[in-house]
């Protein structure tokens, strides 16, 4: 039963990234239906799926290097989350394609900001027996995630509207950031 129970901070870090990762996801199967409720078409859900991907990408080159200097990455992954989380609250402004796009890019920025000091943070608390296993968990944990934010999102746009999906989903972030924020840093 043992192996199956990860060190501290990768259980920290498993459940604060999976509070995030759910976040996202409770957007992912409704989104096209957003931005068609704010005037968009498919084209549009597109271009600002393609406008978050593009400035994570770009971010996470940037990001990787600045993370390599900088001691306290703790820090950086709660920058990532709390921007993260206001890009998520921010959804419920938008009124165009356009405040769309900018809100796409700022959650993208966030995302890719985090990512590689997360992933430093991680990798630090890795098992070198164990590395496999505990990567294991964390992919699994994405799944797992994508799986009940989809169903939760679901739920809640169908009941409450996607302003109640917005603010759980920047919710969770805040949370996850002023946990590690709050965090002695001895731990991570």
């Amino acid at each position: 039963m043992g192996k199956l129970f990860f060190n501290k901070a990768l259980r920290i870090l498993l459940i604060t990234n999976g509070f995030v990762l759910l976040a996202g996801a409770m957007l992912g199967p409704i989104y096209a239906l957003f931005v068609e409720r704010i005037g968009g078409d498919l084209l549009d859900a597109s271009l600002t799926g393609g406008v978050f991907a593009l400035a994570a990408g770009i971010t996470t080159l940037i990001a990787g290097r600045y993370a390599d200097k900088i001691k306290e990455k703790e820090i950086i992954v709660v920058f990532g989350y709390g921007i993260m989380g206001v890009g998520f609250l921010l959804y419920n402004l938008v009124n165009s394609i356009w405040s769309l796009f900018v809100i796409q890019a700022l959650i993208g920025f966030a995302e890719a900001f985090y990512s590689p000091a997360f992933d430093a943070i991680y990798s630090k608390h890795l098992s070198i027996k164990k590395a496999g296993r505990e990567w294991g968990a964390w992919e699994a944990m994405n799944y797992f995630s994508i799986a009940v934010g989809a169903a939760i999102g679901g739920v809640v746009a169908t009941y409450l509207g996607f302003g109640a999906v917005f603010t759980i989903m920047s919710m969770l972030c805040f949370v996850s950031a002023l946990y590690i924020l709050y965090l002695p840093r001895k731990v991570l």
